[in-house]
């Protein structure tokens, strides 16, 4: 392997643990924090989102660049299509690049959810108990979504390091 090859597999992983990190961070460890706290729903969903937008200055940025440094590593599989279905390793990677693109289409949604003017009918009490419920069932199940394809995406991606 040259040290091309290492540093482009480092900024991978390094991406990787932000984007699975403080995903799995913030749907277990900080939503059922909030959960237990005095706050109101609408706070706690408030508090919620600005933490979801402050991680996502880092989050994109490294799902970018794990997309990059993904198809640069997939880049021989990938100009020979042939072996995306003949090989194993192609038919994992292929499986692979559609939970990426599941991932991001998931990821588009929670971001579309919690939009700013979202945001501030919740800041300014203009959404009632309910429709803050159904907002926070939406956030939580895609969350939740999102967490588990990139789970799965890193298992793909050990069976494509070994060789499978």
């Amino acid at each position: 392997m040259s040290m091309e090859q290492a540093i482009i597999t480092w900024i991978h992983l390094v991406s990787a643990a932000i984007w699975v990190g403080g995903s799995l961070f913030i749907g277990a460890v900080l939503a059922p924090l909030l959960k237990k706290m005095s706050m109101s729903l609408e706070e706690r969903i408030q508090m919620m989102v600005q933490v979801g937008r402050r991680f996502n200055k880092i989050a994109v940025p490294s799902l970018i660049i794990l997309i990059v440094t993904g198809l640069y590593n997939s880049q021989q599989v990938i100009t020979n299509p042939d072996s995306l279905l003949s090989t194993s390793y192609g038919s994992f990677l292929l499986v692979k690049i559609i939970l990426v693109i599941a991932l991001i289409i998931a990821f588009i949604i929670h971001v579309r959810i919690i939009r700013k003017d979202v945001e501030q009918k919740i800041i300014s009490k203009e959404m009632t108990e309910k429709q803050i419920q159904k907002l926070r069932k939406k956030i939580i199940i895609l969350g939740e979504i999102i967490v588990v394809i990139s789970l799965a995406i890193l298992f793909f991606a050990a069976l494509l390091d070994v060789g499978v």
